[in-house]
């Protein structure tokens, strides 16, 4: 199934109760984000905001649920099209002599006849161009308090490489700075930087095209993590069921779907010095800070005349971007099992570890040393080699069955010999690393052990040993375990002082009643929930760089500090984000209009229990001046 436009997404969505209608007059300017952000954190519908004060609607929430996912994605489940793909994948790759190269003809020819096709003639998104660009006229949204401004945050951004001439569909959030100007935050590793270092080798501008809306589904394609020669829009076509149809955009060269609601055009002007963007409360939950990124110039706006303005809210999960995740795990399983590691049985990124901080595989183990080759293996692999920690267990544990995993880790894992620690790439707005985009890995083999990897003659010690120090009870105001699980897991709440805490010396104080062998030892800050697995997973896996803050304590534990490190002796290097939350005035409004927005029984803030975590600062946490003694 297709859909022309997302007028014919959000009737769709309707006739099957998915979506309702907001009426009441809605600021996009933080009032949207409290209210979605309550829906989708509550299993909430889809949500068209129909009086923004602008001439167009906003449609948000309308990915957050299996259903509307695979809806958009043209599927009844995204398990259809995980299958379909596997399938194809394996009969492309796996086919050997003439007679496998014949059978696999028609899945090679379906592909070629799903490629985007060029159409003359203007499309449905170009109804109406308006004479004098003004993206003011659109209901931008500003998402969080401390946000730089208002952000467009589901643009679908078309580059071109300058030689190869091969296009690029990624999405890059927009800070707007001007009736015609935005920010374009493209990271190192994606595509359309590397577009952009092109053409400025060349020192000629480059032509960019935003376009917002069309087929839902070409909002997943945008996120998909596609080799860089394959076409986003093949992704589309596959998933739909229908070719792409494009139009040449009427200011520069370069081709969009017709069938969009908005197409944003013009240029990066690769000589112009970047400018400062951001701050953004970013799907990590937290702030990702101020930095310098190239401008984006508008040269021309167009759209359908029934346009409907899509957004996004990301911040401490789950948002509506872990269903993009899910869907990512299904459609690409295929290629990471058949040309990564064949024994992968199946593959899973918790939404706490933010897609990719977390990712827990299971695998048919038949030799010795095997997790570790998987885990190797991953790392390196695409965009996966931006994960941070990685979990393989054997293949009769079900990687979503979390205390499962959790008790696979406990029963299997000796800490001096099955963790692989290791440094390499992380993605940018990774906060915890003292380097930016690059920090501490670690792989957790957490498989059945085969004979020959019990010896007593391996005793490697892969992280920090810490020995005893002086213990400092003042700092420690709560301990605690997990009450539910029956594991070696305690978890320690921290009150810094004014002048900072050495926290490896806290650890190596720890009394030997705490750090018995194979006992985790968890560290998080005053304010966080200790009785939540999902918010000390987003906090390990956020807070912490393997390679400093995970020490191998001298009675055998583990000691993870999951603390915010604006406290922290030696001083951090780096500027520490704040947690992503509503401030108390806009929480108070949508509790005040919630009657007025016919959205049914009152949904009490998630930003309340985040509220405590919040550290002096804005977007960014105030300093705290002092040197180790």
């Amino acid at each position: 199934m297709s859909f022309n436009g997302l007028s014919q997404f959000v009737s769709f969505l309707e006739s099957r109760g998915e979506l309702v209608r907001v009426t009441s007059p809605v600021n996009p300017v933080l009032e949207i984000t409290e209210i979605a952000d309550r829906l989708v954190k509550s299993g909430g519908k889809a949500v068209l905001f129909e009086n923004t004060g602008t001439a167009f609607p906003v449609l948000i929430n309308a990915f957050a649920s299996d259903t509307r996912m695979a809806a958009a994605m043209g599927r009844n489940s995204l398990d259809d099209a995980g299958d379909e793909l596997f399938t194809l994948v394996e009969s492309l790759t796996q086919a050997r002599g003439l007679a496998g190269k014949l059978a696999r003809l028609p899945g090679m020819l379906r592909l070629l006849t799903l490629s985007p096709k060029r159409r003359s003639g203007r499309g449905e998104c170009q109804e109406v161009v308006e004479q004098v660009p003004d993206i003011g006229r659109l209901p931008i949204l500003k998402c969080w308090p401390h946000d730089g401004e208002r952000f467009v945050t589901l643009p679908l951004v078309h580059t071109r490489h300058p030689e190869t001439g091969k296009p690029n569909l990624g999405m890059y959030r927009m800070q707007v700075m001007g009736r015609d100007m935005t920010g374009m935050h493209w990271h190192r590793h994606k595509t359309g930087a590397r577009h952009f270092e092109a053409w400025k080798k060349r020192g000629e501008r480059m032509p960019v095209t935003v376009t917002l809306g069309g087929d839902p589904v070409y909002t997943y394609a945008a996120t998909a993590p596609l080799p860089e020669d394959i076409s986003e829009y093949l992704l589309a076509a596959f998933l739909r069921r229908k070719r792409v149809s494009l139009v040449k955009c009427l200011t520069n060269d370069l081709w969009v779907p017709a069938d969009s609601d908005f197409v944003i055009e013009g240029y990066v002007d690769t000589a112009e010095a970047p400018v400062t963007e951001g701050p953004f409360g970013d799907h990590t939950g937290f702030y990702s800070l101020a930095d310098l990124y190239p401008v984006f110039h508008v040269t021309c706006i167009t759209h359908r005349k029934n346009a409907v303005y899509p957004a996004t809210i990301v911040g401490v999960p789950p948002m509506e971007d872990a269903w993009m995740g899910k869907a990512t795990e299904k459609i690409f399983f295929a290629p990471i099992k058949l040309a990564i590691a064949p024994e992968i049985r199946e593959l899973h990124m918790p939404v706490s570890g933010v897609a990719h901080n977390l990712v827990i595989v299971s695998i048919e183990k038949t030799y010795p040393g095997q997790g570790m080759k998987v885990l190797s293996a991953l790392f390196g692999a695409g965009q996966m080699m931006l994960s941070k920690y990685i979990i393989v267990v054997s293949g009769n544990v079900h990687v979503t069955d979390y205390r499962a995993v959790a008790e696979e880790v406990f029963a299997n894992v000796r800490f001096d010999s099955d963790l692989l620690l290791t440094r390499g790439p992380l993605d940018v707005l990774d906060h915890s690393s003292d380097r930016f985009s690059m920090g501490g890995k670690l792989g957790i083999d957490a498989t059945v052990k085969l004979s020959e990897e019990r010896t007593d003659e391996y005793h490697s010690v892969p992280l920090l040993l810490l020995t005893g120090e002086q213990f400092n009870e003042k700092v420690i105001s709560g301990m605690k375990t997990l009450a539910d699980y029956a594991l070696p897991v305690a978890i320690l709440t921290i009150t810094k002082p004014e002048e900072g805490l050495d926290m490896h010396r806290l650890a190596a104080s720890l009394p030997a009643s705490l750090t018995t062998p194979g006992t985790v030892i968890i560290a998080v800050d005053e304010g966080a929930d200790a009785d939540d697995p999902a918010m000390l997973t987003w906090l390990v896996t956020g807070n912490s760089d393997p390679a400093r803050d995970l020490y191998h304590l001298e009675g055998g534990a583990i000691f993870i500090d999951a603390t915010s490190k604006t406290r922290s002796l030696p001083a951090f290097p780096r500027d520490w984000p704040n947690v992503v939350c509503s401030d108390p005035e806009t929480i108070e409004l949508v509790n005040t209009r919630w009657p007025e927005y016919g959205l049914g029984p009152f949904i009490e803030s998630p930003s309340l229990r985040l509220l405590p975590l919040l550290k002096p600062g804005e977007a960014s946490v105030e300093t705290v001046n002092s040197t180790a003694g």
